[in-house]
């Protein structure tokens, strides 16, 4: 299974669209087996979420995101994890672990700030 991690140099990004880069974990009876870095391609609404979903990912881990992206996500099959925070790769571990629960960090207000 590939878990992404939206990141900014190793760390859960807080603005989802705005991360540096995707850090995907493959894993395998619950370990992580690969990590792959994809930076990330640019911002624009609805373009992540499906690009992420074509290159086989089936969790998204953030600390914060537009439900506009979340409701991609979603359709894609896809589950969404927001409001961690800390190592990318413990996230994707404590994920793994089964002890990573999504806060609903979702942003309302599309500004400059904000990650979607």
């Amino acid at each position: 299974m590939k878990i992404a991690v939206a990141s900014d140099s190793g760390q859960v990004a807080q603005h989802f669209g705005h991360c540096e880069a995707f850090e995907v974990f493959n894993s395998e009876n619950g370990q992580i087996v690969a990590v792959e870095m994809v930076a990330n391609p640019g911002h624009r609404p609805g373009f992540l979420p499906n690009f992420l979903a074509d290159r086989g990912v089936k969790v998204i881990i953030s600390g914060g995101m537009g439900q506009g992206a979340i409701d991609i996500f979603n359709q894609r099959d896809i589950e969404v994890i927001v409001g961690a925070d800390g190592s990318a790769r413990a996230a994707a571990e404590s994920y793994l672990a089964g002890s990573l629960e999504s806060t609903g960090s979702v942003c309302h207000q599309h500004r400059q700030d904000c990650g979607e």
